[in-house]
C-alpha cells in the first residue's frame, strides 16, 4: 500500500473554512484603515460674519444664509437652509415663522419644527453683540 505525500492528502471542509477565515481577517486588517481614510471628512472651519447694523428690540435682519434676531435677553441667528432637502426658507414676518417653499415645512423663529416633512430643527448660530460698535459677530 502506498501512502500519499502530505500535499496530496484531501483537505477537510474545516481546514478550508479556517484558511478562508484567516485570509479574510488578514485582508480586513489592511482594508479597514484604508476605508476609514477614504471616508474621513475634515471638519469645516467656523465662519464668522461681522455685521455693522442696528436692530431694534424684537426686530430682525435677513442675510442670505441666516436671519438674525434681537430681543431683550440676547441676539440669536437661525439658518435659512431647510433641514428636509436644503431649500432656502423664507421668513414670514406677520406670523413670525420660517416657511420652506419646496415642501411647506414650517419652523418657529427659534428654528423649532412646527410641521411639514422636515424632522430636524434649523441650526442656530452663536451670536456675539459688541455694544460699543453696534456690531454683531455671527459664527456659523
Amino acid at each position: 500500500m502506498t501512502t500519499l505525500p502530505d500535499y496530496h492528502k484531501a483537505t477537510t471542509k474545516r481546514e478550508i473554512l479556517t484558511r478562508r477565515f484567516f485570509l479574510f481577517l488578514t485582508s480586513l486588517t489592511f482594508i479597514y484603515p484604508l476605508l476609514c481614510f477614504l471616508r474621513y471628512k475634515a471638519p469645516k472651519k467656523p465662519k464668522t460674519v461681522k455685521l455693522q447694523i442696528e436692530i431694534k428690540l424684537g426686530g430682525y435682519h435677513i442675510e442670505p444664509d441666516f436671519v438674525l434676531f434681537e430681543n431683550n435677553r440676547q441676539p440669536w441667528a437661525v439658518s435659512r437652509k431647510c433641514t428636509h432637502l436644503g431649500c432656502t426658507i423664507q421668513f414670514r414676518e406677520q406670523k413670525r415663522i420660517f416657511e420652506c417653499p419646496c415642501h411647506e415645512s414650517r419652523f418657529s423663529d427659534q428654528g423649532v419644527v412646527l410641521n411639514g416633512p422636515a424632522k430636524r430643527n434649523l441650526p442656530k448660530y452663536r451670536v456675539e453683540k459688541l455694544e460699543e460698535q453696534k456690531t454683531y459677530l455671527v459664527t456659523m
